[in-house]
């Protein structure tokens, strides 16, 4: 299969092009960071990378938290119309797979049970209560405390800062696409994506990355709130293999599928932190107590339906990943 890969020489996005010829397929790079003219903006640019083209694996986008607003037309020009531009050529030009680069951030808050009112949906932290410490979301109903559960593909949509709301939306655009071509299209919903070749602290390539760059300059690891707050840190060679999982995938006409792709380990950030600490000789981390506002507290998967339908399962353990990400490198 001859696949466009865009972001195909990023993060994740390189990896995705090494899975894909060791399976033999042949991956096509569209990127900024080789061509300066390979913006999916671009849809000259993109008519002519498509030539030839069997399905699109579509990395490409603009990631991170985002600072309030300020930069909410970036987001939306980088990732949605750059996602529109990229599914109107595809229209045109008869390609019919997609598989693209989807986000836990949709979900805004995990699941919550309250132990009287069932599962809830918290709304998000106040500025009051994140300033006292007091980090954990209350039931909606009653005030009492919540235990934190495993998301579901079926749980409702929430996205709580623009870059979650770009990526809700490059699920939209994909299903009308699909609707309206009879294509066939999966979202991939990354959970917090680790492993060699991650950019180093910068505001895009997430908190392992700041972790790692603090401990190669000799320095405590930093960590926001209580560090009990709850993540799936997923190897990227695992996300990649999912990728080539849903292209090779019989995928259903005119729909979008989305599975979420996590480790299915639940670990805190402290426990990271500390993990990556102890498998790079550095310092213990420091927890500060601080935090960011759009920030959630506790966000993990069930990706059984990915292993169910897709065959797919991560190899890389987070014990034997954090040690091999203390060791790997990393891009400016």
């Amino acid at each position: 299969m001859r696949v466009l890969v865009t972001g195909g020489a990023g993060f994740i996005g390189s990896h995705v092009v090494e899975a894909l010829t060791a399976r033999g397929h042949e991956p096509l790079v569209f990127d900024v960071r080789e061509d300066a003219g390979a913006d999916v903006r671009d849809r000259e640019a993109v008519a002519r990378a498509l030539s030839g083209v069997d399905a699109v694996c579509h990395q490409a986008a603009m990631v991170g938290l985002g600072s309030g607003v300020a930069d909410a037309a970036e987001y939306v020009s980088r990732n949605d119309l750059g996602t529109a531009v990229l599914l109107t050529v595809m229209a045109e030009k008869g390609v019919r797979r997609l598989v693209l680069a989807g986000s836990m951030v949709v979900y805004g808050e995990g699941r919550y049970i309250c132990e009287r009112h069932g599962v809830v949906r918290p709304g998000p932290r106040a500025v009051p209560d994140l300033a006292a410490g007091r980090f954990e979301p209350r039931c909606p109903v009653c005030g009492d405390a919540l235990s934190p559960g495993l998301v579901t593909e079926d749980a409702p949509a929430d996205p709580r800062n623009v870059y979650a709301t770009t990526k809700l939306a490059q699920e939209h655009l994909a299903a009308a696409w699909a609707r309206s071509t009879g294509g066939a299209a999966v979202s991939l919903r990354y959970h917090n994506v680790y492993g060699p070749r991650m950019p180093r602290d910068t505001p895009y390539a997430g908190v392992a990355s700041f972790f790692r760059s603090a401990l190669a300059r000799g320095e405590a690891p930093r960590v926001f709130e209580d560090g009990r707050q709850r993540r799936d840190f997923v190897h990227v060679r695992d996300v990649a293999a999912a990728n080539v999982a849903a292209l090779e995938a019989d995928a259903a006409a005119g729909t979008v599928t989305v599975y979420n792709t996590g480790s299915g380990e639940p670990h805190t950030v402290g426990e990271m932190a500390r993990a990556l600490a102890s498998a790079c000789g550095g310092p213990e981390p420091v927890v500060t107590g601080e935090y960011r506002l759009g920030d959630v507290r506790h966000i993990t998967a069930d990706s059984s339906r990915l292993r169910a339908e897709l065959g797919w399962k991560p190899e890389v353990g987070f014990e034997e990943g954090m040690r091999e990400f203390a060791r790997a490198g990393m891009r400016s």
